[in-house]
């Protein structure tokens, strides 16, 4: 892959591996998110979706050892309070500019759900605000040991509107515990976060030590069929958002197209040969 295609200003990527991408968000110095850089971190991710050579799963951290994100730019929120507190201003059309706004931010931040490899998240240092919505839209969250949490949005009077509360409650099933934390924006520890069932794995230690430990599962995934863990990926959130017989329907759907993948052959003859799957590319390009 050619990296230099997809990094950018604050983005850096890189193939680690074969297949595997990382992602370092690199806004010093704290990786507030403003409008450049969540609109950069949604088209990114759309690239590697749509121009990856082969893209198979993908890490997401932070450049920066003792932080992954403050959040929010507090400037970007402050230009957006002043236009809405204008004298001048019609409250009718600010409610539908903030609502096109938000859809945005939105769209932007939630972009590697819609991806159709896997996003894993290796979180270290201080996750404020947005790094819980940019985290709970990841497949797999990693957490080291000296990570800290905290659902802010309350603390400058707004409720959390780019994901945590839709995620939340669905990826934890603790509905009392995400409306204390929601409502109190009380920090929570790597290992509270465990226990919520936000993140599948603690690893004791910081930035290297979890960005390490979330390559290796990167690079397991990415040695499968990538047409089986695309529509695992693609099952699975289906499943989150509809009933089991809306599931396994549209399952029987999906399953009548892939099952006829080659990558099945393959599968089995490496199962068989105790060797390392060969299968091809996810996406081939249009002829057209």
């Amino acid at each position: 892959m050619r990296n230099n295609t997809f990094s950018s200003k604050w983005l850096k990527v890189s193939e680690v591996a074969p297949y595997v991408i990382h992602v370092e968000i690199a806004r010093g110095p704290v990786n507030a998110f403003n409008n450049e850089l969540w609109h950069a971190y949604g088209t990114l991710f759309e690239k590697l979706a749509d121009e990856g050579e082969d893209v198979r799963a993908v890490v997401v951290s932070s450049a920066f050892p003792k932080i992954f994100t403050a959040g929010l730019d507090l400037g970007d929120a402050g230009n957006l309070s002043q236009d809405t507190n204008s004298q001048s201003a019609d409250p009718a059309r600010i409610a539908l500019n903030l609502q096109k706004h938000i859809k945005e931010i939105q769209h932007a931040i939630r972009t590697p759900e819609r991806c159709p490899f896997p996003v894993i998240a290796a979180i270290h240092g201080m996750a404020v605000g947005i790094g819980v919505d940019l985290t709970s839209a990841c497949d797999i969250r990693y957490a080291a040991s000296n990570a800290r949490f905290t659902i802010k949005e309350v603390d400058i009077g707004i409720a959390a509107d780019v994901g945590t509360l839709a995620y939340l409650p669905k990826i934890t099933g603790n509905m009392s515990l995400v409306r204390e934390l929601a409502y109190t924006a009380d920090w929570f520890s790597a290992a509270e976060a465990e226990r919520l069932g936000f993140v599948s794995r603690v690893v004791e230690g910081g930035k290297d030590e979890v960005l390490a430990a979330s390559l290796e599962l990167a690079k397991k995934i990415a040695s499968k069929s990538p047409v089986a863990v695309s529509g695992t990926k693609k099952l699975i959130s289906h499943a989150r958002d509809h009933s089991v017989e809306e599931n396994l329907d549209y399952t029987v759907i999906w399953n009548s197209a892939t099952l006829q993948t080659k990558d099945m052959a393959e599968s089995i003859a490496a199962n068989r040969g105790k060797r390392v799957g060969q299968f091809g590319g996810l996406l081939t390009k249009s002829k057209l």
